[in-house]
């Protein structure tokens, strides 16, 4: 009998959505006890980073990690388990494109800081203390990890090997990927887990080429069920980002807002879902019978625009944060 792998999980800057996913793997769980050992799972084991640390370099087969990085802590682990691994996988869309916590890279750590420990009305602090990441006491030095201006994805920190996508990545992909791993049959490296088609093609919903000229947000329409809901006015970013979920949102009536990353005929999901809006929104004039304000209007339909089109991928996407000041 071959040796077991070693596997071990990491949850960095993200809700906990995808330690969850692993378990829903249900009977699954039974074919990775079958071909591997789990060697590191803070969430689940008692196991200190001191243990990684004596670990050899390549010691662990395969890592998945998931979560963007927002401090040092984070970024510290993600490169010791880059050192350890020999295979390093980003696991959902944190890890991915940034995903929730990179929409913080509409502001730097300053402004951050103000808002949550002096702005918030929940906070009583005349003193507007500060959290540091050093500070004395008589027990001796309290440290906590630095909180940084920017979050990045695991990519941008690290080499990384493989990703699978989602928000939790899907239960089929997790499957899949299981199956890969215990076949030796993953594919080349720098691949995405998940199909290459759009979201589009795995909804069920009808396309008739209609061009829209009213955006509506969720909770003001209620939409035909049969009918693709860009087509209804509702923004769906299903045709720009990879399949893979079975198009679980768009089943019960919610549009897709890009978890599973840039299908591969888009740059990224924002900026090919804002060149699929303009193609299809609009007024009944010819192009060049638009005015300013015709334009105005139209773009003002759109409510949080980076919310969006970048709800998961602002720090993977081309502007990656607003403009730090200097």
């Amino acid at each position: 009998m071959s040796e077991k792998l070693k596997i071990a999980f990491y949850w960095a800057a993200s809700c906990g959505g995808c330690e969850i996913a692993v378990l829903d793997i249900n009977e699954k769980i039974l074919d990775v006890v079958k071909i591997a050992d789990i060697v590191f799972w803070p969430v689940a084991m008692d196991i200190k980073y001191k243990d990684v640390e004596a670990m050899p370099d390549k010691y662990i087969d395969i890592t998945f990690f998931n979560g963007s990085i927002r401090n040092s802590e984070q970024e510290h682990m993600a490169k010791m388990l880059r050192e350890k691994s020999k295979t390093l996988v980003a696991f959902g869309s944190c890890a991915h494109e940034g995903s929730i916590p990179g929409l913080a890279n509409l502001s730097d750590k300053a402004e951050i800081f103000e808002q949550v420990y002096i702005k918030d009305k929940s906070n009583v602090n005349p003193d507007k203390v500060m959290p540091q990441t050093a500070t004395t006491v008589k027990e001796g030095t309290l440290k906590i990890p630095e909180f940084y201006d920017t979050v990045k994805t695991l990519a941008q920190t690290v080499d990384v090997d493989y990703y699978l996508p989602g928000c939790p990545p899907p239960v089929k992909l997790i499957a899949n990927a299981v199956e890969a791993i215990a076949a030796g049959k993953l594919p080349p490296k720098g691949s995405v887990l998940a199909p290459l088609p759009a979201v589009c093609d795995e909804c069920p919903r009808t396309r008739q080429n209609k061009k829209i000229t009213q955006i509506y947000r969720v909770y003001e329409k209620a939409p035909d069920p049969d009918r693709c809901l860009m087509e209804q006015g509702i923004i769906c970013l299903g045709m720009a980002t990879r399949s893979g979920c079975g198009a679980q949102c768009l089943k019960v009536d919610m549009p897709c807002t890009g978890c599973g990353g840039a299908a591969p005929n888009q740059p990224e999901v924002g900026a090919g879902m804002i060149t699929a809006l303009a193609s299809i929104l609009g007024l009944d004039k010819e192009p060049g019978q638009y005015t300013d304000e015709d334009v105005d209007k139209l773009m003002a339909q759109i409510k949080d625009p980076v919310g969006t089109f970048y709800m998961y991928s602002l720090p993977a996407s081309i502007l990656k944060r607003k403009v730090m000041k200097k």
